[in-house]
């Protein structure tokens, strides 16, 4: 995908997300029936990286209706994505997002070369860089609690300041100072953002918890 540019239809680029707030609301077990209510609070939030996970009830149905309604304002797409042919899935279904559990270079090449954006998940330096080689866009650091900021710094000092790494699992707001200190350009966010059974009046607030603390580590009076 070209990072930079918004495409033909004027849909923000993953520069333009990522620059705009980097942390990717992973909606794991979210229904098509409640979907796009959530998602209208993380966009209004500022939220702009979206995924449903394929291991939530009707996944490609509720990508297609946020796409077709927040695609505008939002990269949207699915996460554990396992296959080439859930690739083409997603993108039928209108997801310009790839995220990933693992670092299967066959699946990253599958998105690559229909131009959707990709986050494999990865856990060694061996496979982040297997993964760029393939045409990642960026990496998800996965799983974030068994890594840690003292790993993630040793990886900063191999991967260039120009590759997204984004830490994914049991991040916090206040988790925010030490990653992004050690070199995180963002996170992915799951379960202390949404969860089955939390009330819209829940995730709004963790919306704006999540957003405000990484504006807060990132603004010079918070560095």
């Amino acid at each position: 995908m070209n990072q930079n540019r918004s495409d033909q239809n004027g849909r923000p680029s993953l520069k333009e997300a990522l620059s705009a707030l980097p942390l990717i609301a992973v909606l794991r077990w979210i229904t098509p029936q409640e979907v796009e209510d959530v998602t209208a609070i993380l966009v209004e939030s500022g939220f702009g990286l979206i995924e449903v996970p394929l291991n939530s009830p009707d996944p490609l149905c509720s990508i297609e209706r946020i796409a077709r309604r927040f695609g505008a304002d939002a990269l949207i797409g699915a996460g554990t994505v396992m296959s080439p042919a859930d690739v083409t899935r997603v993108r039928d279904s209108g997801g310009r997002l790839i995220v990933m559990p693992h670092a299967d270079v066959a699946v990253v090449k599958a998105a690559h070369d229909q131009n959707l954006a990709c986050f494999p998940g990865v856990s060694t330096p061996t496979e982040g860089f297997a993964a760029l080689q393939a045409g990642a866009d960026g990496l998800k650091v996965f799983p974030a609690e068994a890594i840690s900021p003292a790993v993630l710094k040793a990886w900063r000092a191999v991967f260039s300041n120009d590759i997204p790494l984004l830490p994914t699992g049991g991040i916090l707001p206040e988790s925010f100072p030490a990653w992004v200190a050690a070199g995180a350009s963002g996170f992915g966010i799951g379960g202390n953002l949404y969860r089955p059974g939390r009330s819209l009046v829940e995730i709004r607030a963790s919306a704006k918890a999540f957003a405000d603390a990484w504006r807060a580590t990132v603004s010079p009076e918070g560095r």
